[in-house]
């Protein structure tokens, strides 16, 4: 459909999961797209020539997105091979689980620094970038869009994952204040909330039959999302379609914020 056509985008985290389905649903639908990765570089250039198969321009950056100088440079690069800025996807995420008690400070302060300072520094260069030129009409009705990719657990406690709850539940409220503030900007802040995707983080609980199948009791509708499932909806949530939805939270779960355990009383 391009409905992305002659836009340019920064997707974080994009060497695998669903930062790899962002950035090439993205490609699809007309965009350039900078692939970012932290360890996997392989995969990033792989990734990256698939999307050029799609007519668009695309380039592989390195950069840890908790570090301000890689994140700058990471946007420098995307400027200068593309011109411009119109889309940022963070997604760059991780987690180090434990029990509170047996959780070391370092542990604590590294999935934050990722999961959220991240998030800031990437916003933060994305929002500096659009205020710099005004609306571009043919491209997009908005300056520009940020999308965070968060979690279901921005909603739902998570015992033995502190750290990972608490950094997506900052997520959700600096989504909001962002939005609340560069809304007059023409500048669309929004988050997706995935719930359980079939990514290499979360292997053993989609792989292995037994898993799976006490996951399956926590979805509703009955299957684990793919990718692709939160790749659409990014496409979507960056196009002029949904250009009057602004500060929200798409959560795409098959139903597991309903709870399922209370459907039988409670």
């Amino acid at each position: 459909m391009q409905r992305l056509k002659g836009q340019s985008a920064i997707v974080t985290g994009s060497s695998s999961g669903i930062g790899k389905a962002i950035a090439l649903a993205m490609a699809k639908e007309g965009a350039n797209v900078l692939i970012n990765y932290h360890s996997h570089e392989e995969e990033a250039h792989t990734i990256s020539e698939e999307a050029k198969s799609y007519g668009v321009k695309s380039i592989v950056v390195q950069a840890d997105t908790s570090k301000e100088d890689e994140v700058q440079t990471m946007f420098s690069q995307a400027l200068k091979a593309f011109g411009g800025l119109d889309i940022l996807v963070n997604n760059a995420g991780m987690q180090k689980d434990s029990n509170l008690v047996d959780m070391s400070l370092k542990d604590w302060e590294k999935v934050i620094s990722v999961n959220l300072t991240g998030y800031f520094l990437c916003a933060r260069e994305a929002a500096r970038e659009f205020l710099k030129r005004g609306i571009i009409k043919e491209r997009s009705c908005a300056l520009g869009k940020i999308i965070f990719i968060s979690s279901v657990h921005e909603i739902i406690p998570w015992a033995g994952h502190c750290n990972y709850a608490a950094s997506k539940g900052g997520v959700l409220l600096f989504t909001k204040s962002i939005a609340q503030e560069l809304g007059p900007n023409k500048i669309r802040i929004n988050s997706i909330a995935p719930g359980a995707i079939k990514t290499a983080i979360n292997t053993e609980a989609w792989n292995d039959e037994k898993h799976r199948h006490e996951l399956l009791k926590l979805i509703p509708y009955g299957r684990i999302g793919d990718p692709e499932d939160i790749g659409k909806v990014a496409v979507w949530l960056a196009s002029d379609e949904a250009d009057y939805i602004h500060g929200e939270t798409l959560v795409v779960d098959g139903g597991m914020t309903l709870y399922p355990g209370f459907s039988h009383g409670g």
